[in-house]
């Protein structure tokens, strides 16, 4: 029960930090996609270094999809890690939505929240559509899961550095897709959002839900190729 917890609340403060960076900087300059940048891949960098030890820190379905496929885990704690996460990514949402409703509607400089509405969801109307976003998507979770795999394997891993590496390698995937899809790679940070904003983020969820899993399931597929083989 432990390692669900930790990944509920992993979960909440990525999509509560990484999402309110969005809602606070906006994305329509370059300093403020560089902060939303760093914010996602901060607060994945710290929570490995909190929660690593409990649960391995997924924090988000699209890993541990690749990371069951991959034979690491059980199907069963899959199933109870990706209850958690979805959770903890609708509580991450929901404090956002007190934050803006109760506590600060404004920035620190007295302007309007850059993004009062959308509570930092996803969208496909900069990707031409949902099939552009599909593929955006879809190829920017296979690279992250593909890190998070190659990273924290036992044999090859980056040991202690793996969380380091993981969430710099999420700074990076935001800087190129923040302006074309806000940056899912990770159903859960999408649901919540989603669920507070409403209208178009509700309608394409689907695409921010199955594109990542399609990209977690590819790259567990590739890395089975290119991991080296058990010594018999």
């Amino acid at each position: 029960m432990k390692k669900y917890i930790a990944e509920c609340i992993g979960t909440m403060v990525l999509t509560l930090l990484g999402c309110g960076a969005a809602v606070y900087l906006g994305c329509g300059t370059p300093a403020g996609v560089v902060g939303v940048a760093f914010a996602f891949g901060l607060a994945v960098v710290a929570m490995a270094y909190t929660i690593g030890g409990i649960s391995g820190c997924h924090i988000n379905p699209a890993i541990t999809l690749g990371v069951a496929l991959s034979g690491r885990m059980s199907w069963k704690d899959a199933c109870g890690y990706w209850i958690a996460q979805i959770i903890g990514g609708i509580l991450g949402a929901a404090l956002l939505w007190v934050i803006i409703r109760y506590a600060a509607g404004y920035g620190c400089l007295g302007d309007p929240i850059k993004d009062p509405a959308g509570f930092g969801a996803n969208g496909v109307a900069n990707a031409g559509g949902p099939l552009g976003a599909f593929i955006v998507e879809l190829i920017a979770t296979f690279i992250f899961v593909f890190v998070v795999l190659g990273t924290t394997d036992s044999k090859v891993g980056a040991g202690n550095f793996a969380g380091l590496a993981i969430g710099l390698s999420l700074v990076l995937i935001h800087l190129v897709c923040i302006r074309i899809t806000g940056t899912s790679v990770n159903p859960a940070r999408s649901i919540g959002p989603a669920l507070f904003a409403g209208g178009n983020a509700l309608k394409d969820l689907w695409v921010f839900i199955c594109a990542p899993l399609c990209g977690g399931a590819l790259a567990a597929l590739v890395w089975k190729v290119v991991a080296p083989k058990e010594e018999k």
